[in-house]
């Protein structure tokens, strides 16, 4: 090759007495006074280069005009260390390079921040993002995820999926989001709206006979940003005609499988564990639960229907929480106030001390048989929650995952997956009493649900189905409804009229009277996969060119205002928004 032999990472003891060229950037250089040692990286790692003015002037004299990050070609003789110079820490830590020809390929200018300079902040890190990208966490993770989309790929089509691409500028569907809209020229004042995910493409596909379709899909999401979300992130789309939900799940476990051995991980056990939701809100408020520590929720509205504790007496749910530390009172009204953060109205509490005692303002008002339920060891507190089953689900939930964090209860040398199952159809929605779909609306309701939703929506369940890794939901999918009176009556349910309906998704509608065969599929999130895989808290630290939690790319300044004149190309005129 013209610029280099080998990377600089590469060159082993094998390679002594060889000739060689490297080329990368300078990491570190070291003048001793006549010798100059050279740290030269590339993404494979760091090879020492050795430039003696005895062996070759010319390479001397380049070498005193280079500094961190010139881009350099370095050819010369590889020899052994000094036994006393050997370096066990990294792979090329027994050779060097004794230079003969040194070339500056590029120079650089001073650095905005060092590499090796673990606190520098985010907004510096987007700024300059080429340099970020050569640091070794960003090299690792973008290499680990480029690893495991192969692995992913490799499962899918040992399987029978075929890749599909499918467009990304389509109309816009109701899935939880607001879409991205795409003014076009041609046809003034019309929108195509940036697919949320390609839904209804792919189940048109098993409409077509595909039979097995994939993609690492692009989606966009106009929604707020945060550790887990961009606007544009990646998933994992797959559908499969005449599955059972078993199949559905079995192909999403072999992925994760397969993508734990490209790692060099020991894969999780299969099967992963199946709970319903209603048995995870229960014992964990959440439907994404972290189960590896326990502290699960008990229910306590029966034996309390009686008590003379109003606020028990009276509410339409109490469960509670016991936590093995004695808190103090500081401690509680802390708890309390993050309690209130989640919208409960207080956090009602009973303390056993070392030896059995209580203390509580409401331990009077318990009887003894509600006692008795609430029975907790010494050194430990009942914290409870009573309103709504949905707001003690919710503080609860968050009280359980704070406490946890706070007092050191996570296992983080386990990996916890788990199937969450059996979904309401729909929940209604708090602010409109309007029906809302819980996965999307093509969702079908399990068999011998169908007729609850017209009589009672609120009790149909679904065939859908999420997976969890750690507390963080990973995906979700579901059978999808193949029967278009099923798919107008779920429309309906959600208060979308006839005319609405035909409006929205009569293609699709028509399609579905086209021959549709049972179908269901899946939609893994890329990102928040491979972040857990990568041990990253952040889905930032494994994209290339992410947005900052404000919506914005500092790397390139947008988003960033346009001109009138394209402004009036598109028909669009600007409004100030409300203040």
């Amino acid at each position: 090759m013209k610029w280099r032999d080998l990377y600089c990472g590469a060159v082993r003891g094998a390679d002594v007495g060889r000739t060689v060229a490297v080329a990368g950037w300078v990491a570190r250089r070291r003048d001793h006074g006549g010798l100059i040692f050279i740290d030269l990286r590339d993404h494979t790692g760091l090879i020492q280069l050795v430039v003696n003015p005895e062996r070759s002037a010319d390479a001397a004299q380049a070498a005193h005009a280079i500094r961190s990050e010139f881009v350099v070609r370095a050819q010369g003789e590889v020899v052994n260390r000094a036994p006393d110079a050997v370096n066990p820490n990294i792979a090329t830590g027994e050779v060097e390079l004794q230079v003969d020809e040194l070339e500056v390929l590029a120079r650089s200018e001073p650095l905005p921040f060092q590499l090796d300079d673990d606190g520098v902040e985010e907004p510096l890190r987007l700024r300059y993002r080429y340099l970020d990208l050569r640091r070794d966490r960003m090299q690792r993770n973008l290499r680990l995820s480029a690893t495991v989309i192969a692995a992913i790929r490799r499962s899918m089509e040992e399987r029978g999926f075929i890749d599909v691409w499918t467009p990304t500028m389509t109309l816009g569907t109701p899935e939880g989001a607001r879409d991205f809209l795409v003014p076009v020229r041609l046809q003034p004042g019309t929108f195509f709206a940036l697919a949320q995910s390609p839904q209804l493409f792919k189940q048109v596909f098993m409409i077509g006979g595909l039979d097995r379709y994939y993609q690492i899909a692009t989606c966009w999401r106009d929604e707020d940003l945060r550790a887990d979300r961009q606007f544009e992130f990646r998933q994992l789309d797959l559908e499969l005609a005449f599955p059972t939900r078993e199949e559905v799940l079995e192909v999403l476990e072999l992925i994760v499988v397969a993508s734990f051995e490209a790692l060099g991980r020991t894969p999780p056990p299969r099967p992963f564990p199946r709970l319903g939701y209603a048995e995870v809100m229960l014992r964990y408020g959440s439907d994404k639960p972290d189960v590896r520590f326990g502290l699960e929720i008990q229910d306590a509205t029966e034996v309390t229907r009686t008590s003379e504790f109003g606020v028990f007496a009276n509410a339409d749910c109490v469960r509670f929480l016991v936590v093995p530390t004695a808190f103090s009172r500081a401690q509680l009204q802390r708890l309390e106030e993050f309690a209130k953060g989640w919208g409960a109205k207080g956090l009602a509490y009973v303390v056993v001390g070392e030896s059995g005692e209580l203390r509580s303002p409401i331990a009077k008002f318990l009887s003894a048989q509600e006692l008795a339920a609430f029975a907790a060891p010494p050194g430990s507190t009942v914290l409870f929650a009573a309103d709504k089953p949905a707001m003690v689900e919710r503080v609860l939930g968050a009280l359980r995952t704070e406490l946890a964090q706070e007092l050191g209860l996570i296992d983080h040398s386990r990996d916890e997956f788990l199937w969450i199952l059996d979904f309401p159809l729909f929940l209604k929605d708090e602010d409109t009493g309007n029906w809302m779909f819980v996965h999307h609306p093509f969702t079908s309701p399990l068999e011998g649900h169908e007729d609850l939703i017209d009589t009672d929506p609120g009790a149909a369940l679904s065939q859908h189905y999420d997976l969890v890794w750690n507390g963080w939901e990973l995906g979700s999918g579901s059978i999808r409804i193949h029967r278009q009176e099923i798919q107008e009556r779920v429309f309906r349910a959600m208060g979308m009229t006839d005319e609405e309906a035909q409006a929205k998704f009569g293609w699709f509608l028509e399609a579905l009277q086209m021959g549709a065969p049972p179908h269901g599929g899946f939609a893994l999130g890329i990102e928040r996969f491979v972040a857990l895989l990568a041990g990253e808290a952040n889905i930032r630290e494994i994209i290339a060119f992410p947005k900052t939690a404000s919506g914005l790319d500092p790397l390139t300044g947008a988003p960033a205002p346009t001109t009138q004149e394209r402004l009036s190309e598109l028909g669009i005129r600007l409004q100030t928004p409300p203040g």
